[in-house]
């Protein structure tokens, strides 16, 4: 089960977390993963700094049940970067895509 939060400093109109929604359910399959196990999360307008000011700024938290390889998470970080990029007007030097592997992940009252 992939966990994805946008953290951002920016609006998120509703149009625009649809878009990214659909579109991160068509890129988790990146790090080999289906969008039918997948969790999107939003915090919009977030007191983040970076550089020590408040220019439009994301941090995107991916949690993963198990793992992937470098190569994914290298194209993953890519199609985050493009695609808030596009759709927030964020500058890519001001995007982060952090990754975390968990080998528990518990679901449905037992742990996978």
């Amino acid at each position: 089960m992939p966990y994805i939060k946008t953290i951002a400093n920016v609006a998120i109109p509703g149009d625009q977390r649809d878009a990214i929604k659909t579109q991160l359910g068509k890129d988790v399959s990146l790090l080999g993963k289906s969008e039918s196990w997948l969790m999107v999360d939003f915090q919009e307008n977030a007191p983040l700094f970076f550089k020590g000011n408040q220019e439009p700024a994301a941090l995107v938290n991916i949690d993963l049940y198990g793992g992937a390889s470098g190569t994914a998470y290298s194209k993953m970080t890519e199609a985050i970067t493009r695609l808030l990029s596009e759709r927030l007007s964020i500058t890519p030097d001001r995007i982060f895509v952090k990754y975390q592997e968990h080998k528990h992940w518990g679901w449905n009252g037992s742990n996978f």
